[in-house]
């Protein structure tokens, strides 16, 4: 797979069929809320439904459909991404990393199938929940472990597997979105299901490729050094600009699609395309974002003069502030042409790659190896609360108006930016000694061996 481990074929694989379900369930779930469920002779018999919203107009005030809808979003798709920090500690600590993909995989499909069931879409939601925790973490930690700490293949290894993740972005609004808006809803969830059982296949196949379990006692906490806690820290204080360009990013894929269902012209030819199909040029132009950032850095290595992994994520905040800007003014337009809104995906899209690839390289390099996967998880909780971020933000949509609203949304990754200049010189300055220091450590572990060998 372009000279790296045949493992990232793997765990590529089995991503892109986790991303299939994840994208698919993420295009229509808005829309199935605001055009299907929420309509009150369907939402009276979900399951718990009119106690969760009870719960959430208690705590943030009455909300219309869409205001109730998007939070909803935001505290699935938040939850999604927060409950791998107790996944990882199942993979690190206790039952290893394959089982908890494995055991994760197995409920995102039955969470899948359950949305067939409207009556169920809260259990289902919470099936989708604990199964993504068990399996996002543990699996882009594997990722790392396939690559020694200096192997400089790492950061372009996250960035083809973010290449196989939207592969599956891709192919999810052709099939899951054609069949839920065109068909059945209930169809295109019971096609995530079974894309979920593809990719389970795909790792159980493929899992003599992967790197070996290691299982870290309890008691391995205390070989935490101060210089790991610090590092930790780091990598945490990193993490601020991400969480903002993030919660930027994914307004496109909730609030905007309502959005477009009535402000963009989808027509060609007299056919009117489902806005869902949006996200088939969102998954090749991200393709194409990858394999354009990797290229720019692998050129650039070459040369001695690649980016650091800190100034590529800056890059990112400045092409998603630019992409939220630009949607800011097409917006304006009392009825928005098709090829407009598709450029904002351009302008985004080519961002992402800069965006998703360095934290995570940066993370699996610079972690202490006992909290790597943890570590991972760490990263997804960031993710977690972009998403609760935007969940909250989706009440100013309605008194806004679509303008302002994404200007409003460009300013979260300006302020990501201003927060990584901030601290750019203290987070590179701590990561690089405690690289030093790991380096160290690791030729005087190795030296015994050496002599052993010898012997």
């Amino acid at each position: 797979m372009f000279g790296h481990p045949k493992g990232l074929a793997v765990l590529a694989g089995t991503e892109l069929w986790e991303r299939f379900s994840f994208y698919g369930m993420q295009a229509l779930l808005m829309l199935y809320m605001t055009k299907y469920l929420l309509l009150p002779e369907h939402a009276r018999g979900v399951l718990g439904l009119a106690e969760f919203r009870g719960v959430l107009s208690w705590a943030s005030g009455p909300m219309t459909d869409l205001a109730f809808a998007t939070l909803t979003y935001g505290i699935y798709s938040g939850l999604i991404y927060a409950a791998p920090l107790i996944g990882a500690w199942l993979g690190d600590r206790v039952i290893g990393k394959t089982r908890a993909v494995t055991i994760g995989t197995l409920l995102m499909a039955a969470g899948h199938l359950a949305m067939t069931s409207e009556r169920l879409f809260l259990a289902a939601l919470s099936l989708l929940i604990v199964g993504s925790g068990c399996l996002l973490g543990n699996m882009a930690a594997q990722v790392g472990l396939l690559y020694s700490p200096d192997d400089h293949r790492r950061t372009r290894a996250f960035g083809l597997y973010l290449l196989a993740l939207n592969v599956g972005a891709l192919i999810a609004p052709l099939i899951i979105g054609t069949l839920g808006e065109k068909v059945s809803w209930h169809w295109g969830f019971g096609a995530a299901g079974f894309g979920m059982l593809i990719g389970l296949a795909t790792y159980l196949f493929g899992r003599r490729h992967l790197p070996p379990d290691t299982i870290s006692k309890g008691g391995d906490h205390a070989t935490l050094t101060r210089a790991d806690w610090k590092t930790i820290g780091v990598l945490i204080l990193m993490l601020i600009p991400y969480l903002l360009a993030t919660a930027a990013l994914n307004q496109a894929y909730g609030i905007m699609y309502i959005w477009a269902d009535t402000s963009v012209n989808r027509h060609i030819f007299g056919w009117e395309m489902p806005v869902t199909w949006v996200g088939i040029f969102d998954g090749m132009m991200t393709i194409v974002g990858v394999l354009i950032g990797n290229a720019i850095w692998k050129r650039s290595a070459a040369r001695g003069r690649e980016m650091t992994d800190l100034s590529k994520l800056g890059v990112s905040c400045i092409g998603m502030a630019l992409g939220y800007l630009y949607i800011g003014g097409v917006a304006l337009l009392p009825v928005v042409p098709m090829v407009l809104w598709l450029g904002f995906y351009l302008i985004v899209d080519f961002s992402t790659v800069w965006m998703e690839a360095p934290p995570q390289a940066i993370i699996t390099r610079s972690a202490p190896s006992s909290t790597s996967a943890t570590m991972i998880a760490v990263f997804k909780l960031a993710s977690a609360f972009a998403y609760f971020l935007l969940g909250w933000l989706g009440r100013f949509y309605e008194p806004l108006g679509a303008p302002l609203y994404w200007t409003l949304t460009a300013a979260l990754p300006v302020m990501g930016l201003l927060v990584m200049f901030a601290t750019r010189g203290f987070i590179t300055r701590v990561l690089e000694a405690a690289a030093a220091l790991r380096m160290r450590d690791s030729s005087a572990n190795d030296a015994p061996l050496v002599v052993a060998a010898t012997a």
